[in-house]
Parts: structure tokens; C-alpha cells; sequence
């Protein structure tokens, strides 16, 4: 069952881009690259049944399950072009966003990057189930230690990751605030509050974050200007 919580409520119409936002070619496909590889993996899959069940493969491809390691990528593409719907419908004169834009010297991507008056805000889309909370370990007599659990999955990986991207795109903008975030898009959360902060990332479902991010209205931040500057220093994945 689908936890009854503001964070896992079904995409609306309302949530479709608007007419006079930039198009997906300028802003970036979400998802793209991790549907990419999907596909390519499902089609290396398909390709070795065939070969082992030879007249047969058609027949063993219909019946087979994907594997689980195929099978993420779609549910991470997935996660990736909800949460890139969501934040194209915010996008305004205030506020930009842009889509899958691969690391510079690195075959990895960034998933989103929006810009506000405030700074930018660097945002991995994770599709994940079980409840995400922040535990705490050490204190008084050991190293304080945080970690991010998702259910019962030790998932502090995942805020390292983000820390990186947040320094990649911290040097190539200068003195511009940048604000890391990991969005978790089915998410278990509690009815009440459940957002946190951990070594200054944001972990939080998507709408949690649009209202985050439509309230960041103080700020010198050029929106446009630096649009694209950050899309100039990138290239689409």
C-alpha cells in the first residue's frame, strides 16, 4: 500500500510544464541517461537469452523476469522524470531548472540542478521505498557519527555522492551559495514533519521540495544569467 502522505501523492496535470518555459532540449531531459542505460542493459539481457535458448529465445525473453540490477535503472528513470515534471512546473522568472547534466571529466551526472534568487540547488531523485531517517551515533566519548537509513538500508553513500556533486558545481560557479539535496520520491514518510538535514544536505520528498524552493526569493542570484553560465560549464548526459 502506498503510504498516505503528501510525499508519495499521484502527478496531476496541474504539474505539466508551462507553455513559456524553456523546452527540454534547452533545459535537459530528466531521466535521460539513466533511461539510456536501461535500455541497453534490457536489450544485452534479451540479446543472451536469445543466444543461449536459440529458436527459442523469443519464447524465454517473454517469460523471463528482468534482473533486479536492469531493473533499478528504470525505477531510478522513472524517479528522475517525476520529480523533472514537478520542477519544470515551477519554473519562472524566479526559478530554473535544469535536467541530467553530466559532470565535467566524468561519466557521471547530476540528476536536477534548480536555481533560485538564493543560490542553487544541486538535487539527486532517489525512487526508494522504506522510511528515510537520520541516526545518530557517538557523542560524549566517540566521534559523532551520522548516518542516512533508508528502512533498514544504510544509504549514507548516497549523501556523499551528493556532497561531491555540490563541490563540482561550487567550484565552477564561484562565490554563488550552493544547496545539496536528495529527494526521495516513494519514500515511507511520517504524516508529520519527517524532512532533515544531514552535514548540511537536505533529505526530503518532491513537494516538501518545491515549497522549499519557490519560498527562496531572497537573494542577488541573476536566474537567468546564471542559467547559463551553469548550462555552459556542462553538457547534457
Amino acid at each position: 500500500m502506498e503510504c498516505a502522505t503528501e510525499a508519495a501523492e499521484t502527478m496531476s496535470s496541474d504539474l505539466e510544464p508551462r507553455c513559456d518555459e524553456p523546452s527540454s532540449s534547452e533545459s535537459g531531459m530528466a531521466g535521460s541517461s539513466a533511461r539510456r542505460e536501461y535500455e541497453r542493459r534490457k536489450a544485452k539481457d534479451e540479446e543472451k537469452l536469445r543466444e543461449k535458448w536459440g529458436r527459442f529465445g523469443g519464447l524465454a525473453v517473454a517469460l523471463s523476469d528482468e534482473r533486479p540490477s536492469t531493473k533499478s535503472w528504470d525505477r531510478g528513470a522513472i524517479g528522475e522524470e517525476r520529480l523533472g515534471a514537478r520542477l519544470d512546473a515551477l519554473a519562472a522568472d524566479g526559478l530554473a531548472v535544469l535536467h541530467d547534466w553530466r559532470i565535467p571529466g566524468s561519466k557521471a551526472n547530476i540528476d536536477h540542478i534548480a536555481i533560485t534568487r538564493g543560490g542553487i540547488w544541486v538535487i539527486d531523485a532517489k525512487r526508494y521505498k522504506g522510511r528515510p531517517e537520520l541516526k545518530i551515533e557517538g557523542g560524549i566519548f566517540r566521534p559523532r557519527a551520522e548516518k542516512l537509513l533508508v528502512g533498514r538500508r544504510d544509504c549514507t553513500k548516497l549523501v556523499d555522492g551528493v556532497l561531491k556533486q555540490v563541490d563540482v558545481v561550487r567550484d565552477l560557479v564561484g562565490d554563488v551559495p550552493v544547496t545539496g539535496a536528495l529527494c526521495f520520491i516513494e519514500a515511507d514518510w511520517p504524516l508529520v514533519r519527517g524532512a532533515f538535514s544531514t552535514r548540511g544536505i537536505h533529505v526530503l520528498w518532491p513537494k516538501r521540495l518545491a515549497k522549499v524552493l519557490v519560498e527562496e526569493t531572497a537573494g542577488d542570484v541573476e536566474v537567468a544569467e546564471m542559467r547559463e553560465s551553469v548550462a555552459a560549464r556542462f553538457k547534457s548526459a
